[in-house]
């Protein structure tokens, strides 16, 4: 399970960036406004993608600092600490409140030193399950946590291996919905779909 950055498993495989990672300016916000916000929806976007292909959902910034996802080693530039901080706190607002769309929230409050990054959302998760557990005839049976993330049935979904909290946080998005119950004991946890 990659839920956090790890160096080992993205040397195997490598990750396309986007054209303007080759830019120097990427790498310093920009005082403009407009300029601004268009780099941190850019940085928002790229941070998604990376975390998506890589299969990461937590972030620690001290440690994804020093990455190739905030790092380009040919331009010998990185986004500083404090402007990845200032990208993830765009991430964390909702649209309404001029934000990224809550695709990032900090996981240590004030401390801002890790983030869950929402390339989907338990929202979205949550609908993923459900589907799946339409289309594979589940309602009504009880499953564990376990077999949800690692068990044979869910090799080929997106969610196999991910993150035991991102599945919490999903299944309780269904479970406020009443289209779900979740029983049990901590590392024993069941579910019931309805």
């Amino acid at each position: 399970m990659t839920s956090t950055l790890d160096q080992t498993s993205m040397a195997t495989t490598s990750f396309t960036f986007p054209l303007r990672y080759g830019f120097p300016p990427f790498f310093s916000l920009q005082p403009n406004s407009n300029t601004h916000a268009v780099q941190v929806k850019r940085w928002s976007n790229l941070i998604q993608s990376w975390c998506r292909y890589y299969r990461i959902f937590k972030i620690s910034l001290v440690d994804a600092i020093e990455s190739p996802l905030f790092r380009n080693a040919e331009l010998h530039r990185q986004l500083s600490l404090k402007d990845a901080r200032i990208v993830l706190d765009w991430m964390s607002k909702g649209d309404e409140e001029g934000g990224g769309g809550r695709r990032a929230e900090w996981i240590d409050g004030g401390n801002k030193g890790a983030a869950w990054i929402w390339w989907r959302r338990p929202e979205e998760w949550a609908g993923v399950i459900a589907e799946w557990v339409d289309n594979t005839g589940q309602k009504n049976v009880v499953l564990t946590v376990y077999e949800l993330l690692e068990g044979e049935a869910t090799v080929s979904q997106e969610w196999h291996g991910m993150d035991a909290e991102v599945m919490f946080k999903s299944l309780n998005v269904l479970v406020k919905q009443g289209r779900a119950q979740v029983f049990g004991s901590e590392g024993q946890e069941g579910v019931k779909f309805f």
